[in-house]
């Protein structure tokens, strides 16, 4: 008996406990709408991402003004001389801008260098031409010294003095001789800017650096050739940029002229004789 009330009851509670038959609402449809997704960055956009993602507005002042009680704004008259930003239009080029006036130094015979610089005269490729002739006579030179102490069998030292004398030589060459050169045309009344003939002797220099590269070749007269033309070049390349301005310097254009030509074949000589002038 016992089972058969179990039963019962449990009859019960399952029939009270089945939920109502809902009725079939029939078919459903669901609609999505567009989402902003689908394009980058979203046209509805708001804040500072809006107008294409454009920068905040107080940025473009912070960058673009100078702020007031800057050194850039306070400084005038000759103190802008010790300002970085007095110099930065000396650096305003490119790659093409150095290109084309290194191109114009192997020409020589041209003279049209200054009239390209003349409103943009540049230090970025002088400083660079510079630099790399210290460290390519540096290695050079010391690369032909010791393979002809290997030759010979005999022991080799590292000098570390031809950097610094080269260093010395290029830096100081490129700027003390522009800077006596402005003093004796501003002299004779035919002042040149002083940018202008950094520009110009910058440049004249560049020849040098594969006519050093040649002087690894271990011949003696092959090496004098190769000095004497690079220094050619050069020196009628400087020549024939300053002629048409110093002529207006009187009767001692002349004697200015060959001066410039013959001090530059001078440097190409002291170039060789310490060099490539190899004593084992």
């Amino acid at each position: 008996m016992m089972s058969g009330n179990y039963t019962s009851i449990d009859n019960q509670n399952v029939s009270g406990s089945v939920p109502a038959a809902v009725p079939d609402p029939g078919h459903l449809t669901v609609k999505f709408e567009d989402s902003n997704l689908q394009t980058f960055p979203p046209s509805g956009a708001h804040g500072k991402i809006a107008s294409g993602a454009r920068p905040p507005r107080d940025a473009d002042d912070t960058f673009s003004k100078p702020v007031s009680g800057s050194d850039e704004s306070q400084q005038s008259g000759w103190l802008r001389v010790f300002s970085v930003s007095s110099y930065k239009s000396y650096f305003d080029v490119d790659t093409s801008d150095v290109l084309e006036r290194i191109k114009d130094s192997l020409l020589p015979f041209s003279g049209t260098f200054n009239e390209k610089t003349s409103n943009s005269p540049d230090l970025y490729g002088p400083f660079w031409i510079c630099t790399t002739l210290i460290f390519v006579a540096a290695a050079i030179g010391t690369f032909v010294t010791y393979v002809a102490h290997k030759i010979k069998s005999k022991d080799w030292e590292y000098d570390i003095n031809v950097v610094q004398w080269s260093a010395g030589l290029f830096y100081g060459y490129v700027t003390i001789v522009p800077l006596v050169l402005y003093v004796i045309l501003k002299y004779f009344s035919a002042p040149s800017g002083l940018v202008q003939l950094f520009c110009l002797y910058g440049y004249s220099l560049f020849v040098f650096i594969p006519a050093l590269c040649l002087s690894i070749v271990p011949i003696e007269i092959f090496r004098w050739v190769v000095a004497g033309v690079a220094g050619v070049m050069s020196a009628t390349f400087v020549a024939v940029n300053l002629r048409a301005h110093i002529v207006s310097a009187g009767e001692r254009w002349f004697l200015i002229v060959a001066g410039i030509f013959l001090l530059q074949l001078a440097l190409s000589v002291v170039l060789k004789l310490y060099l490539f002038t190899i004593t084992v």
